[in-house]
């Protein structure tokens, strides 16, 4: 028997000796566990962060009702507040009522959208239509409702940072082609800030769009912000401040439609 052919017998003799499962990793290729502990890790964040806002109470709200102060922004400069009367019901359903008199209203009803004034009812422009939904695509309750249940869905922890004055941990978000980025309090893991960027869809430019939420009150066993504040491309074009909110009140589906609905408008060819 040749020297080789003797190494070789020694070799194979050796694992064999070796335990069945120390056998399976001498003959698997090395693998690198980091994406695996990467996930790992990004799902215990926003597990946290889901628990932090009510756990189970939260992923159940149905619909919701509330009161705020509502304020526009233009070129940064704030216009005057004006009151808000809002509803909500899971998942594509949105109502809005403004002025003391709540006489301009606001509606979307899945892919649908009206203005309701003493002028009558219209169907909304398709831009802000366009808009609202996507908005609504990247939602909170969207991301931690929807797209967590994705078969697709990715998550990638990107470390600490620091989201609006406070220490935070970075979790993005992979659901196909969308993604968005959650910035979670390293203390008490509730959502400090989201972001999402999407390409304008005139000009074609990346637009970043990002809603920062604080001033946290438990209601009915959720962790709710009462101050909200939207951004577009760093500058601040919407701001919320909660008086009253009122979870799953059973409200009815008539009130997302209105008494003379307009059929929507076909979108025009560029």
């Amino acid at each position: 028997m040749t020297a080789a052919r003797s190494f070789i017998f020694l070799l194979a003799a050796l694992v064999l000796a070796l335990p069945a499962r120390s056998r399976q990793q001498a003959a698997a290729p090395a693998q690198a566990p980091a994406e695996d502990e990467n996930s790992r890790r990004a799902r215990k964040i926003i597990d946290q962060a889901i628990q932090a806002l009510g756990g189970e109470a939260y992923l159940n709200i149905q619909d919701y009702e509330y009161e705020a102060r509502s304020f526009g922004f233009s070129h940064g400069k704030s216009g005057i507040g004006a009151p808000v009367w809002g509803f909500w019901k899971w998942p594509d359903k949105d109502r809005a009522e403004f002025t003391k008199q709540r006489d301009v209203i606001r509606i979307y009803n899945a892919e649908s959208g009206w203005e309701v004034t003493y002028k009558g009812t219209a169907p909304l422009p398709p831009p802000a239509l366009a808009d609202f939904k996507l908005r609504r695509e990247y939602s909170l309750p969207h991301i931690l409702r929807l797209w967590l249940q994705s078969p697709g869905v990715a998550l990638f922890y990107a470390g600490t940072a620091v989201a609006e004055q406070k220490p935070a941990e970075h979790v993005t978000i992979y659901n196909g082609p969308e993604s968005a980025d959650l910035f979670l309090d390293l203390d008490t893991h509730l959502p400090i800030k989201k972001a999402f960027t999407h390409r304008d869809p005139e000009f074609h430019d990346k637009d970043v769009e990002e809603d920062v939420w604080g001033n946290y009150r438990m209601v009915q066993g959720v962790n709710t912000p009462f101050d909200v504040v939207s951004r577009h491309n760093g500058e601040i074009i919407a701001q919320r401040f909660i008086s009253r909110i009122t979870y799953n009140k059973g409200l009815p589906d008539s009130l997302f439609t209105p008494r003379n609905p307009v059929p929507m408008l076909p979108p025009t060819k560029q």
